[in-house]
């Protein structure tokens, strides 16, 4: 008897919990109701902007890549044509990606470096201390711009600030700094070096976020400064240094305006770096179709840089959170 009682409440109470379930979208479906409705406008702009200035650009560039276009005539498909002329029969190619290699392994690890020892001096209680910081990080703000550029080639020039210094010191060179294959790259890399700020911001405030009592319980043990640095310092910002390390390999293989408005590529292809060399296939020569394969190419290997750094963080990045 208590069984069946049992048994008939139960029922009792289930049965208007199953006559009360309302229908709904099946499990992992997308629910647009009221609440999520007022989410999508609001990201509607941003989703409208990825779709139409990225999404479909990248497509079009894509469809490009396997055409011959000159934007005066409609595209013709030619397949991989544009790749085979890029690999085998345009030393263009392989000249400028050189450039640009030498350029980025050269400006990375300099901007890094000296970021990275800034925010350590500026890793400090002093009065005036966010006034100096600010300054710092100008560089960061303005340096890419058109005009610092110009001032950078007035300082390299033959007329330039830097001929005029070595002048005073019994140096006379004929040619200038920008202008003489040997030395006009790394009158860029310095510029680049310069516009060092944003990494320093992202060093600083990841130092300041090490315990204290590391470097406490290291200075307890007798390390030195270097020591410090070596064995808490760095191990500790790795992280960060992985961050840092990503974001400005992928903006010195996009590096165009420094070169082009400075020494135009020259002299004798110097400086004709991998996107300024895509931005005369496209707009000088009207050559769109390989010039969206030289695009795919910058892609694929900024990937593949990626992929490597990804991959090769388990070696040297030590997360405070891993096992």
């Amino acid at each position: 008897m208590s069984s069946k009682k049992g048994a008939s409440s139960f029922n009792a109470t289930a049965e208007p919990l199953i006559r009360t379930k309302k229908p709904g979208l099946r499990k992992g479906a997308l629910n647009f109701n009221s609440k999520n409705l007022v989410g999508y406008i609001l990201i509607a702009p941003w989703l409208f902007g990825f779709l139409f200035l990225y999404v479909i650009p990248m497509i079009s560039s894509l469809y490009f890549s396997l055409t011959s276009y000159n934007l005066l005539t409609p595209p013709k498909f030619i397949g991989l044509e544009n790749y085979k002329r890029m690999f085998f029969d345009d030393p263009t190619f392989w000249k400028t990606l050189g450039t640009t290699f030498y350029y980025v392994f050269a400006l990375v690890p300099l901007r890094l470096a000296f970021a990275l020892f800034v925010a350590m001096l500026l890793n400090s209680k002093r009065k005036f201390i966010g006034v100096y910081r600010a300054v710092f990080y100008i560089p960061s703000i303005v340096g890419g711009s058109v005009a610092v550029s110009i001032v950078w080639k007035q300082i390299f020039g033959n007329d330039g600030v830097a001929m005029s210094l070595l002048a005073l010191i019994g140096v006379h060179q004929d040619v200038s700094f920008i202008g003489n294959p040997s030395t006009a790259i790394w009158t860029i890399i310095s510029l680049g070096v310069w516009q060092f700020g944003s990494a320093m911001l992202i060093f600083l405030a990841a130092l300041k976020q090490i315990p204290t009592s590391l470097y406490e319980a290291a200075t307890i043990d007798g390390s030195s400064a270097w020591k410090q640095f070596w064995n808490v310092t760095l191990p500790m910002l790795t992280p960060v240094i992985f961050f840092n390390l990503i974001l400005q390999i992928i903006n010195a293989f996009k590096a165009f305006t420094e070169s082009f408005v400075i020494t135009q590529g020259g002299p004798m292809d110097s400086t004709l770096f991998y996107v300024l060399n895509l931005y005369r296939r496209s707009f000088t020569y009207f050559d769109m179709g390989y010039s969206s394969a030289l695009a795919w190419v910058l892609v694929a290997i900024i990937a593949i840089f990626t992929a490597f750094i990804f991959k090769s963080q388990s070696q040297w990045v030590h997360y405070e959170t891993k096992e």
